[in-house]
């Protein structure tokens, strides 16, 4: 597992992040304080607090490195 800080600031930033990791099988969880949630669950996304940076938990041994090309531009 890996885990990196992305910023989820609009609405066209979360719809565009949730396109493109659903395009990868392994599992991704968004943490924010004590909430943990599906990366993949749109509805999810938006009932966290979005104003400032959320760690990303990477579940994937394969692909990391196509992963961490993908989430370049979402990244702190």
């Amino acid at each position: 597992m890996k885990t990196v800080q992305i910023s989820l600031n609009s609405i066209d930033k979360v719809k565009s992040f949730v396109n493109d990791i659903t395009k990868f099988d392994c599992d991704f969880d968004l943490v924010s304080g004590r909430y943990v949630i599906d990366a993949k669950s749109i509805m999810g996304i938006f009932s966290l607090d979005l104003s400032k940076p959320i760690d990303l938990n990477i579940h994937a041994e394969d692909n990391l490195d196509t992963v961490m090309e993908v989430l370049k531009a979402y990244m702190v």
